[in-house]
């Protein structure tokens, strides 16, 4: 995926290519197939479908094309955040790395926190978190947080809920 906004002409052929099914929106799978990594393998399909919720607008599980076209811009901007923290240039985050970003965000977690993010993260196992996984990690962080907060009236960081009022906002997260 290059960097900066592509005209829409060269959007809409890719978004033509991926549209299999000639629908004028695309599904999940589709796509998966329109968006690159950095590693020459798939995007997570979680982190696909995350991305499907924020931007269909009509709750049909699909996104049209001006909804493409803003995934694509969200995508390319995470990319250049991505980079800025991957300064080793691997292709990858590592637990260091993802501390840097996650505090440059505002975030203060400790370092058996860091540990958790990993092992959620970090799909391979090697200690590195790949640029779908850290978009996934910063959306999931985020959904959580706005969650969290609505509880937290007073902006302590401290909630007490029941656990029903636990497992609502939970399940009402939508993913």
């Amino acid at each position: 995926m290059a960097t900066g906004m592509p005209d829409g002409n060269f959007l809409l052929t890719v978004f033509q290519q991926v549209d299999k099914d000639r629908s004028g929106a695309i599904d999940a799978r589709e796509l998966q197939s329109a968006l690159s990594n950095g590693n020459f393998t798939p995007f997570n399909p979680e982190t696909i479908k995350l991305m499907i919720g924020m931007f269909d607008k009509k709750g049909s599980g699909t996104i049209n094309f001006d909804e493409f076209g803003a995934v694509w811009k969200y995508v390319t901007d995470w990319q250049q955040c991505f980079r800025s923290f991957d300064r080793d240039g691997s292709g990858n985050i590592s637990k260091d790395e993802l501390k840097t970003a996650i505090t440059t965000f505002g975030y203060r977690f400790s370092e058996k926190f860091y540990d958790v993010l990993m092992q959620r993260f970090d799909r391979t196992g090697r200690g590195g978190v790949y640029f779908d996984d850290f978009i996934q990690c910063c959306i999931v962080l985020h959904t959580l947080t706005q969650a969290f907060s609505q509880y937290d009236q007073d902006r302590d960081g401290v909630i007490t809920i029941s656990y029903e009022q636990f497992l609502h906002m939970v399940f009402s997260i939508r993913t």
